[in-house]
């Protein structure tokens, strides 16, 4: 059900007339300090309303107007605020420039149903904009729980809302000093800093916000969401602005980056992770994450598989005493899924070591397995897995929608299928006319898989039948890797045009050719492509959104690639299905990615992408050691729900 929180509006706030008196004194107490020079704390209105549950709109709290220290206090009423509720604050200047509005988000109270010291200035407006970004509309901030709740908790990444001061994640390794994303922010306050300063800066700030063919920003609020939403739009105004606005005690950027987007890396504890392949995403908007090799700090001294899976809370910390162990875990690759009949975790065991003697012969993992872990993390299969169905360096792994499984094996080059969920009713399909079988998808009606060395894809029904006229090829397949399906049913296909895996052995193919993404419309049997651009280079893992644009994890490195989908309204004016949205050259790069496999969209409109393995890897141990997350770039995906 949507929650929609209304915005700015001067009528609105010029209505506001205060809150009753509350019968047990329950409150929200803070300041208003702009940071902008000369910036004055005593002339704003400050409005508050409970959001982020699954009632139609939102509870207005309350308003009050700052003292001459930039403090406030908005009675809350009699009704307290509710245990899971998302307070926003908007500060709306005095008088009749009213665009450079401020923002803050809390989003848990305090147990007695009263917040204290909460901050509002342009780096809460900022955090609160960007993690916000994909509920933010002309009309206010719409969604549903749990992406609303977490986006507010993301915000808390960037900005401490009670001080008003930048977060310990942001400042702090994996991030802080180690990547350019803490600079890209200052930048943004700065420009922020500008608007508060100066009315022109201010209507500067919202022209370049405007984005492509779209409506020009009320506020400055919905400018920054704006700006995370399209954040290759008018790059070098709005760094330019940043210059006026800098402030001396907060350096930003250097030069104009490719587009004004906000990453995050997440290391769990600093010492589990070690080539994380791929993502399932549960209803609440927890991570599951799988895992290529046993944890070395050092690339050079050799690992064996890793037996460890993660699970992260949606603003990316560890949770329920990950990471967990057992159940068989060998060295999984790509294939972690949701069961949603039960909320179960399953995970192929591909079996990812570093050769002898880097990880000695004696050492070396199974490759014929899968486990299960319940949602609490516990193994639910014995230390060997379950090895029904002749799984053999499995990778792809899939629940269809009515509740078979479907496993990918890489060496034989077949696919396994559980009727129901059950392996001992395991069938293995061959003949398919793969080689090196790797991706799959179930697309609503038919199944696909990706054959790397082949480029071809094949096609199944249900049942486990081959549709006429499958393996396809044509379309600019080229060593395809990840395959995904958007909601009505559209295929894509990101093709690498370069990797073969070991599966044990590497075969024999060409030379590589430069990657792309292609397509399978949905109803349609024929592949169409080559799509290139938007910095694509060797494509990896790929997934849709929920306006069904395109988003690709690169290889090559460093970058995250989107193109536009079979919905032309949700991308620029004149764009086409195929077209890339992400900068020509650069993609939405981030120099804190490494080589990407897996990419998953999230219920807030975070993009997540691995760091699979190091830029110069080094075999005994490639893996990169975080995950990442782009915030609110994207339109939100529902994770897996559990409906058994």
């Amino acid at each position: 059900m949507a929650v929609v929180v209304g915005l700015t509006g001067v009528a609105l706030l010029a209505a506001c007339t205060g809150a009753p008196a509350p019968e047990e004194g329950a409150r929200l107490a803070g300041s208003v300090a702009p940071l902008a020079t000369g910036a004055q704390a005593d002339a704003w209105r400050v409005t508050a309303y409970e959001s982020g549950t699954d009632e139609i709109a939102p509870r207005e709290l309350g308003t009050a107007r700052t003292g001459t220290d930039g403090s406030f206090e908005v009675a809350l009423g009699a009704d307290p605020l509710r245990d899971d509720a998302v307070v926003y604050l908007l500060a709306e200047p005095l008088g009749e420039a009213r665009q450079a509005v401020l923002a803050a988000v809390v989003a848990h109270p305090d147990a007695d149903g009263s917040l204290d010291d909460v901050a509002v200035n342009e780096r809460t407006t900022v955090a609160t904009g960007f993690a916000m970004a994909q509920f933010v509309g002309a009309e206010g901030v719409g969604g549903t729980a749990p992406g609303v709740v977490n986006s507010a908790a993301m915000a808390g990444n960037l900005v401490d809302p009670h001080t008003g001061e930048l977060a310990e994640v942001i400042t702090s390794s994996p991030n802080g000093s180690e990547t350019d994303t803490l600079p890209a922010f200052q930048s943004l306050v700065g420009m922020l800093s500008a608007c508060v300063a100066d009315d022109g800066d201010c209507a500067a700030l919202l022209d370049a916000a405007t984005p492509p063919g779209g409506e020009r920003p009320a506020d400055t609020f919905r400018a920054f969401a704006d700006i995370a939403k399209s954040p290759a739009s008018a790059v070098v105004p709005l760094f330019d602005l940043a210059q006026r606005g800098a402030l001396p005690s907060q350096p930003g950027l250097a030069s104009a980056p490719d587009a004004w987007t906000l990453a995050l890396r997440f290391d769990g504890d600093g010492q589990s992770l070690d080539g994380p392949g791929n993502f399932a995403i549960d209803a609440d908007g927890n991570i599951w994450v799988n895992n290529n090799y046993q944890y070395g700090s050092d690339p050079h001294v050799g690992v064996c598989a890793s037996d460890e899976l993660f699970k992260f809370s949606p603003t990316g910390q560890f949770v329920d005493g990950s990471p967990y162990q057992g159940g068989g875990l060998s060295g999984s690759g790509f294939g972690v899924v949701i069961d949603p009949s039960t909320g179960d975790i399953w995970v192929s065991n591909y079996g990812f070591a570093a050769p002898d003697p880097g990880c000695p012969t004696a050492d070396q993992p199974p490759h014929n397995s899968v486990s299960i872990f319940s949602a609490a993390g516990e193994p639910l299969t014995p230390d060997t897995g379950i090895t029904d169905g002749a799984l053999n360096w499995p990778q792809g792994t899939i629940f269809d929608d009515e509740g078979n499984v479907w496993i990918t094996n890489c060496n034989t080059s077949t696919i396994t299928r559980y009727p129901d969920a059950d392996p001992s009713q395991a069938e293995v399909i061959g003949d398919l006319g793969l080689e090196e079988a790797f991706g799959i998808v179930d697309n609503g009606t038919s199944i696909f898989a990706t054959g790397t060395a082949s480029s071809t894809v094949a096609v199944l029904n249900r049942d486990g039948s081959v549709v006429a006229g499958s393996p396809l090829s044509g379309g600019g397949l080229d060593r395809p890797m990840g395959i995904a399906s958007d909601d009505a049913g559209n295929v894509w296909i990101a093709n690498s045009g370069a990797i073969t895996l070991p599966c044990p052995d590497r075969p024999e193919v060409g030379p590589p050719a430069t990657g792309s993404v292609s397509y399978i419309a949905a109803g349609t049997d024929a592949v169409v492509g080559p799509f290139q651009g938007g910095g694509v280079s060797t494509p990896w893992g790929i997934a849709t959104d929920g306006s069904g644009n395109v988003w690709v994890g690169e290889f090559s490195g460093q970058r995250l690639v989107a193109f536009c989908g079979f919905d032309v309204s949700a991308c620029p004016p004149g764009s086409s299905t195929g077209d890339p949205l992400s900068p020509a050259d650069t993609g939405y790069s981030f120099d804190g990615l490494e080589r990407t496999t897996g990419v998953a969209v999230d219920p807030s409109g975070n993009v997540w992408a691995t760091n699979n393995w190091q830029l110069d890897p080094v075999q005994t141990n490639p893996g990169g050691h975080e995950i990442v997350a782009f915030l609110g770039i994207a339109t939100p995906v529902a994770g897996t729900a559990v409906t058994g």
